[in-house]
């Protein structure tokens, strides 16, 4: 189905609601104004294959916008609101936007771009500055009735940029008749979690982001409603599971971690028992973590390893991860090889490269070189994660390639250590990078930010020193751990880990 059946069916049903200010957008609602902003985008001489940009924040316009693009053809940029005005403008020039559309929660960037995207025509939502448009008022001037050549259109999504510039994904247009085209999200949603129209899916993540945005336009293509958190926040997420009687979700382990580390007297004070069907993706998830979750919600948590790329899509379930912990499952639209350096193919239980074959196809938008580097031999193609296979086909993650300390010839990875460290209760976040060493080549360093960030740091740093030696071997266990109050995380909880160990290697000045 497409909303646009939607609209007709159920018009006065909520398509999505903003769940802090409770402002609700029914599906008559986002139909019309979608074919508004079609209209405008067609009235601005876009057609099928040009490229428009969001940089926005969670904001009521944004699932709007994406189902106006959606039926003009165009392919549609989402920008973090977190990037500075440099690197959006990179993004912008890169996927050949011809139109920006920013929130005025991103008023400071959007303000910042304007000596560089003069030839950019520029709207703003809830509320305008100075070089921008009313998008509201310019889309209510537009007649809400559909377009005279509505055709699907595409989402390029660029990658968070956690190891070099960030890289768009890009897919072929579907030249499925417009209202046809259904998102392979809708299917696997069906047999793996049980959507159906009447679901309530809680959208706790930036819309920015690949799986947020594609799981919640998912979820409107079934008919059900989604329920947009502005930021997270732990506590008014269970708030608000009881507060919309939340039937779906999808998260992040960073999003468990911070639920998890919430008193139990505040864990307690919630009704979930609405929750019929979570799933987790975009890093593994420590097992004890995932565990504690379980424990907590019952066994309804699934878990998925993708990526943008859509060439492959793993997934478990909680009755099989309790059997196979740690893994995040097996392949349902493509077959999971793991490769070594030569790109042979290796036996289960070798860990190697992590590659998809015969999964979906895609390209680097202007980049035929990183194209070509993320496919072998065979044509399997990587994200460039490395892990195992047991002897059913169930993967297991151990950290990306990139990632990879080497100490004195021996590989280590950090997501091992990072996983341990997090579950000590005086930690509430942590990275794990290399950074130099004259004499091993490079050093394990742990970057800890407190849970009390008034604990007296030298101390707290000789515990987990011990608690790390007494659950790994030594030559993982940190050689150095520093302390600062936070770590620059994505929203979506993916640590834009190079920009840490840039800033080590810089401080040595010896080549990363």
């Amino acid at each position: 189905m497409h909303p646009v059946h939607h609209a007709q069916a159920t018009p006065d049903k909520p398509a999505y609601i903003m769940a802090g200010t409770g402002e609700t957008v029914t599906y008559g609602q986002l139909d019309a104004r979608a074919n508004q902003g079609a209209q405008l985008l067609r009235a601005l001489g876009l057609k099928r294959g040009d490229g428009i940009a969001v940089l926005m924040d969670n904001s009521a316009r944004y699932l709007e916008l994406m189902w106006a693009a959606e039926r003009t053809g165009v392919y549609c940029t989402c920008l973090s609101s977190k990037l500075n005005a440099s690197e959006a403008d990179y993004i912008l020039r890169d996927g050949n936007c011809r139109v920006l559309i920013a929130s005025k929660g991103c008023a400071s960037v959007a303000n910042a771009l304007l000596p560089a995207i003069g030839d950019v025509t520029r709207y703003m939502v809830d509320g305008t500055i100075a070089g921008y448009e009313s998008y509201e008022a310019a889309r209510d001037a537009m007649p809400a009735t559909p377009i005279a050549d509505p055709v699907p259109g595409g989402i390029l999504l660029y990658s968070s940029g956690t190891t070099g510039k960030p890289k768009g994904v890009k897919h072929a247009l579907s030249d499925e008749p417009f209202g046809t085209n259904v998102s392979p999200l809708v299917m696997l949603g069906k047999g793996l979690y049980g959507f159906t129209p009447e679901m309530v899916y809680l959208s706790p993540a930036p819309l920015y982001h690949a799986a947020p945005l594609r799981w919640s336009m998912a979820v409107q293509q079934t008919g059900g409603t989604v329920v947009v958190m502005e930021r997270f926040d732990p506590e008014a997420a269970l708030r608000y599971i009881q507060q919309y009687r939340v039937t779906h979700a999808q998260w992040v382990p960073t999003h468990f971690i911070r639920l998890l580390k919430l008193p139990p007297e505040v864990r307690a004070r919630y009704d979930v028992s609405s929750l019929k069907a979570v799933w987790h993706a975009a890093a593994p998830c420590p097992i004890p973590v995932k565990q504690a979750m379980i424990d907590w919600w019952g066994p309804i948590i699934g878990e998925y390893y993708a990526g943008t790329e859509g060439n492959g899509f793993c997934a478990i379930s909680s009755t099989e991860w309790l059997t196979h912990q740690g893994s995040v499952g097996r392949n349902l639209t493509a077959q999971t090889k793991i490769c070594d350096d030569d790109g042979n193919e290796l036996p289960p239980r070798q860990e190697g490269t992590v590659y998809f074959a015969g999964g979906g196809v895609f390209e680097y938008h202007n980049d035929p070189g990183k194209t070509a580097e993320a496919a072998n031999a065979h044509g399997w193609t990587t994200l460039g994660d490395v892990g195992w296979l047991d002897e059913e086909g169930y993967l297991y993650l151990t950290d990306r390639k990139s990632f990879m300390i080497i100490s004195g010839g021996v590989n280590i990875y950090p997501a091992e250590i990072e996983n341990l460290l997090v579950t000590h209760p005086k930690v509430a976040d942590v990275a794990v990078i290399g950074g130099p060493h004259e004499e091993m080549g490079e050093e394990v360093i742990a970057i800890v930010c407190p849970a009390d960030p008034s604990e007296d740091r030298e101390q707290l740093a000789a515990e987990l020193n011990a608690f790390a030696r007494a659950h790994l071997s030594h030559v993982k266990a940190p050689r150095r751990i520093d302390f600062r109050e936070e770590l620059p995380r994505h929203e979506t909880g993916k640590l834009y880990k190079r920009l840490l160990r840039d800033e080590y290697w810089a401080k040595a000045k010896v080549p990363a």
